[in-house]
């Protein structure tokens, strides 16, 4: 917790990426118990979320605590912090816990030149802010004392870490069950909502240019109307004096 610690400068996250390691390294115990380092199996574990950059979008989370009284560890603790990630992650492994460059390498994921890299950069940039700790060999010290005298934190006991990482994990599991469910249930719905065969889409309407508007006798007018009616209300084949008479 105290690694933890000095990669984040949050007393809980430090607590709580400890115990979820050991939560991982519980429902993965046949991989960790295979592992030639099991202790280094569950560091990188707790290193990979306290460093996790969603961190930032809790608000239990979002600053640091208050740093240490002492200037000494407060100054070289405000160094660390302002690291990047990788090259804090490095720093600490090699200077602090004094594991061996293709160790480290290994931990963080990278090639030992890499890592090399990354340990000289963090060492010019704590020696810019500190010249006291310029030498390897006082960083190594400091950082050694920083480890093994950190803030008091009491980790919770191993059965009830144990208990939480089985009940999370149970969880877990019924959570991934319901949504496999729902899954499975809208899969079916559509299948059986869905028409048999393919029905292409009516296309949408659109304008037609080119065609003449609708043409017809126009309306008759007072004039035209009162000679039709005459016309109509008179003999059918014209005057009398025109009609044929039979003899």
């Amino acid at each position: 917790m105290h690694q933890a610690y000095l990669l984040t400068g949050r007393r809980r996250l430090s607590q709580e990426a400890v115990e979820r390691a050991f939560h991982h390294a519980w429902q993965h115990w046949a991989e960790v118990a295979r592992d030639r380092d099991p202790a280094g199996w569950v560091r990188a574990v707790a290193y990979d979320h306290a460093l996790s950059p969603w961190h930032r979008l809790r608000p239990t989370h979002r600053h640091p605590d208050a740093p240490p009284v002492e200037h000494d560890r407060r100054a070289l603790l405000d160094v660390l912090l302002s690291l990047p990630p990788s090259y804090r992650r490095t720093l600490l492994l090699y200077d602090g816990l004094g594991l061996d460059l293709p160790e480290t390498a290994a931990e963080t994921e990278a090639s030992t030149p890499a890592a090399a890299r990354r340990l000289l950069h963090a060492r010019e940039a704590v020696a810019v802010r500190l010249p006291e700790l310029a030498d390897a060999g006082g960083l190594q010290k400091r950082l050694a004392a920083l480890v093994g005298s950190g803030p008091a934190m009491a980790p919770s006991p191993a059965r009830a870490v144990r208990t939480g990482g089985e009940r999370r994990a149970r969880l877990w599991t019924r959570a991934a069950i319901v949504v496999t469910t729902l899954l499975i249930g809208v899969t079916a719905a559509a299948a059986v909502t869905s028409p048999g065969e393919y029905r292409a889409p009516v296309a949408p309407g659109r304008p037609v240019d080119g065609v003449l508007p609708a043409a017809g006798p126009e309306k008759l007018s007072d004039g035209d109307e009162a000679l039709r009616d005459r016309l109509r209300s008179g003999p059918a084949a014209g005057p009398g004096r025109l009609l044929p008479q039979l003899r």
